[in-house]
Formats: structure tokens, C-alpha cells, sequence
């Protein structure tokens, strides 16, 4: 009997230690699988990164040729607006004394349609 005891106890800790390994081997396993998704969260962060710095340089190209048109354009419409003020300064002159020899140059006259009654 003394024997079939110690038989069981040890039964019971062997047992014990295997449940004590199994548990370690879960710790570990588990330690792993969080430094393995804390690894790909980094990798994932990196390349996202990576392919937002390609999209901001490639909108940067993009959005630089409608720049160039903005600015080509901003260009051609102060040399049009140059032009026009020149022209509006030469000819100042001459349109305000046309219309103050027209204003003050009154030569009275009667109406044709007036009718002289009498």
C-alpha cells in the first residue's frame, strides 16, 4: 500500500510538472505571438509611411504642373491688365476733353419740331 502511495504521489507531481511546463510553453508562446503582431504593427506603420511619403510626392508632381498653370496664367492676365492700363492712360485725355467740348460748347439753337404759334 505504502508503495501504491507513493506510486500516486508521484503520479501527482509529475502531473504537476506537466502542467507547470504546459503553462510556461502557453506563456511563451503567448509572449511570442504579442512581439510577432508588435513586429507587423511596425513593419505595417513603416510601409504605410513609406507609400504616403511616394503619394505626397507624386501629388507634389501632380499638383506642380497645375501650379506652373496657375502661375503662367496670373502672368499672361497682369500683362493683358498692363496693356489696358496704357491704353486707358493715352487715351484719358483726349475722351475727357472731348466730352467737356461737348458739354460746354453750347451753341443754342431752336428745335426743328417747334412750332411758333401766332
Amino acid at each position: 500500500m505504502a508503495s501504491q502511495l507513493q506510486c500516486i504521489q508521484q503520479l501527482l507531481q509529475a502531473e504537476k510538472r506537466a502542467t507547470e511546463k504546459m503553462l510556461e510553453a502557453c506563456k511563451r508562446k503567448n509572449r511570442r505571438l504579442k512581439q510577432a503582431e508588435e513586429e507587423a504593427q511596425a513593419e505595417m506603420e513603416q510601409y504605410r509611411l513609406q507609400r504616403e511619403k511616394e503619394f505626397k510626392a507624386k501629388e507634389a508632381a501632380a499638383l506642380g504642373s497645375h501650379g506652373s498653370c496657375s502661375t503662367e496664367v496670373e502672368k499672361e492676365t497682369q500683362e493683358k491688365m498692363t496693356v489696358l492700363q496704357t491704353y486707358f492712360q493715352q487715351i484719358r485725355d483726349e475722351v475727357l476733353d472731348n466730352l467737356l467740348a461737348f458739354i460746354c460748347d453750347i451753341q443754342p439753337q431752336i428745335h426743328e419740331n417747334y412750332r411758333i404759334n401766332g
